[in-house]
């Protein structure tokens, strides 16, 4: 019997949430054994779309085919019993269980007569052991789910996904927390399970990573499909111009700020842990944009968290504005005017049950405090108002829970938290990570406006083409130790990477 050509096929999906149409007649066609590309701004309805394939929304429009029969899904058993997995951005498993308790759950092979059944935990542990084999990945069925890495995670959610026997399997920004050599190991999975005839539907905001492991490209704008396309037919800038319906030539706006003097200088800054940062030294200028690059392990975060507080300092001396300062804590470090955007929005930024007037105004609460101890609720919402209008945030209004925003959104009232407390200095610690290319431009303009304003700003990226499209100059480390510091203007990605790969007792 010869195979449909579509694996799955979304036939004129609409989602209706109150005031928002999430989808409007949107079509999805995957075909078998290959990878799809889910691509579109944040809220651009890719994520509503899967969960109508997953069963978590019921369409109130529209049909779905899974190879070529229609079928009619209503929860999650339902998919998974259908062949449709889907690996979540948000890793949630149950840490203080194995592994293989952890693939198996809900399912449990059992042996004995009713009513005295138990777990089979020798099945189980023969299964995973053959499960794990044939992918290829070296874990320890026993192990704790809670003492694994995040890749190792990521592996495991993969595993499961293939123990269901699923004809399709959604991976929703499955790299985003995982080194280089990780996404060579998941690529290497995904290239196994395409051989096998499993269809990938994958969902990233990486273009060079789309590029490379795709087969078909399907874009998304505003809830609406935009077309598909043959992934080698596309190039980066296609997908952009696509994505957000304006041609972005430019993926960096133009830097008109103009550093002056020196505002901050660290001298042999120096951690009292052994694997740390050790003798850092650098000066940052008033109304700069200074870039940190390297690789992961080159204690960068550790760096800008010892410059708040958050880490402390064996030896070494900071001064700002020509007076030595001391920082034990974020408290010394908002009273010197420093703040800081940290790395994992989610888990240490936002407060998610919180508004987002209270996720602005957490931060400067004594300006909203009367001498009774009580908030004044109307100015603290007068303030996060000027915050959205500000930074043009997209929200029906201030009480929205800020985990109801998109990823750049959220980053928005974070910027307008920090800037209520009037710094000097920015430490922004992967500022566009997990946000699509149309917020990450609006990010790049507020950067850029903020030193154009005489703020100065540190900015990690893992990003080379941002490191090199958005610093002045790019400080970059290896090991804990500074191995160069390069002009933003005239950086090659070949200099920068041979410096991030030197070893860090050769840092000069």
């Amino acid at each position: 019997m010869q195979q449909h050509p579509y694996m799955l096929e979304m036939k004129g999906i609409t989602k209706t949430f109150p005031g928002v149409k999430a989808l409007d007649n949107v079509t999805l066609q995957v075909r078998p054994g290959t990878v799809h590309a889910l691509m579109g701004e944040n809220g651009a309805g890719k994520s509503t779309l899967m969960k109508c394939l997953f069963g978590i929304y019921k369409p109130d429009e529209g049909e779905i085919f899974l190879d070529g029969h229609k079928v009619d899904i209503k929860n999650s058993k339902d998919a998974l019993n259908y062949g449709v997995s889907m690996i979540h951005q948000e890793l949630h498993p149950v840490p203080q269980r194995s592994v293989m308790e952890n693939i198996w759950l809900g399912r449990f092979p059992l042996k004995g007569v009713m009513p005295l059944r138990f777990i089979d935990h020798k099945k189980m542990h023969r299964d995973t052991v053959e499960l794990l084999d044939d992918l290829n990945m070296a874990i320890d069925p026993r192990q704790l789910v809670g003492e694994l890495s995040v890749s190792k995670i990521q592996s495991l959610e993969i595993a499961k996904a293939v123990s269901f026997k699923s004809k399709i399997i959604v991976m929703d920004e499955p790299t985003s927390s995982l080194t280089g050599n990780e996404v060579e190991q998941l690529f290497a999975i995904i290239n196994k399970l395409r051989a096998r005839g499993v269809s990938i539907i994958y969902i990233s905001h990486k273009m060079e990573e789309i590029l490379r492991i795709s087969d078909d490209v399907t874009i998304m704008r505003d809830g609406k499909y935009v077309g598909t396309w043959p992934a080698p037919s596309l190039t980066i800038d296609d997908i952009i111009t696509r994505m957000v319906g304006r041609d972005l030539s430019e993926r960096y706006p133009a830097r008109t700020n103009k550093p002056g003097e020196v505002m901050l200088r660290v001298e042999k800054l120096t951690s009292p842990l052994a694997h740390s940062f050790k003798d850092v030294s650098f000066e940052l200028r008033r109304g700069e944009i200074l870039g940190i690059g390297g690789l992961v392990g080159a204690q960068r975060t550790e760096l800008v968290e010892a410059l708040f507080g958050l880490r402390s300092v064996k030896s070494g001396t900071i001064v700002k504005d020509g007076k030595p300062i001391a920082i034990k804590s974020p408290i010394d470090a908002k009273k010197h005017k420093i703040a800081m955007l940290t790395e994992e929005r989610r888990v240490t930024g936002i407060f998610p049950v919180l508004s987002i007037t209270e996720n602005t105004a957490i931060a400067n609460l004594g300006l909203y405090r009367s001498k009774l101890g009580f908030l004044n609720e109307k100015k603290m919402k007068e303030e996060a108002e000027k915050g959205v209008r500000k930074f043009k945030t997209k929200t029906p209004s201030v009480n929205q829970l800020i985990r109801n925003l998109s990823g750049g959104n959220q980053q928005k009232v974070l910027l307008a938290r920090w800037l209520l407390t009037d710094p000097d200095i920015l430490l922004l610690d992967e500022p566009t990570r997990g946000i699509d290319i149309g917020a990450k431009y609006e990010i790049y303009s507020i950067i850029i406006e903020l030193a154009k304003q005489g703020k100065s700003i540190v900015m990690i990226s893992s990003e080379m083409p941002e490191l090199m499209g958005m610093s002045d100059r790019i400080m970059v480390m290896s090991e804990g130790r500074v191995t160069g510091i390069v002009d933003g203007k005239s950086a090659t990605e070949e200099h920068i990477m041979r410096l991030a790969a030197q070893h860090g007792s050769n840092a000069g």
